[in-house]
């Protein structure tokens, strides 16, 4: 059973491409707010909510999200997304959502070469070269404050290795 702890970073990888939404420097607001305020992030949002981890990911934190944008969604294959909303596979969306998470706000400049455990519990690799990766996916932005964390937006969704 997944802790609230691990919820609450699982949430907070539910943010997404945010050059669109304005942030105030002094109060960003928290990683759902921003996902949900960006326009790439609507199939984000709608995991987060179905999963249960909306409270979490608007709590205290701090947390890093790497957040799948909606081009991002879409190259699971067909039918993937529908079937990981419905209420029977609540669990398996979340645990895929928390593996996005990881506790602490940690910066672009942070970022070392390396395994890093998530808030799903599994490690997923960073890579420094050729830009920042995470596993096989892009971090095409990085460093979006948020009230409670920060939010690196990828261009392909993470799935954890047993799921």
């Amino acid at each position: 059973m997944l802790t609230r702890f691990r919820l609450l970073v699982a949430l907070a990888c539910a943010a997404t491409v945010f050059s669109a939404v304005p942030v105030r420097a002094d109060a960003p607001g928290t990683i759902v707010e921003i996902a949900s305020g960006a326009p790439n992030f609507k199939t984000l949002v709608a995991a987060v909510k179905a999963a249960g981890l909306v409270d979490t990911l608007n709590g205290k934190g701090p947390f890093t999200v790497f957040a799948p944008t909606d081009a991002a969604f879409a190259k699971l294959p067909a039918g993937t997304v529908d079937t990981l909303l419905k209420p029977e596979n609540k669990e398996k969306l979340k645990a895929i959502l928390l593996y996005h998470v990881v506790a602490g706000k940690v910066l672009s400049t942070d970022l070392k070469a390396g395994k890093v455990k998530t808030a799903e519990g599994q490690d997923v690799t960073i890579s420094l070269t050729d830009g920042a990766h995470v596993n096989d996916a892009k971090v095409i932005k990085a460093d979006i404050p948020a009230s409670n964390g920060v939010i690196h937006v990828i261009d392909t969704v993470l799935i954890p290795p047993s799921k």
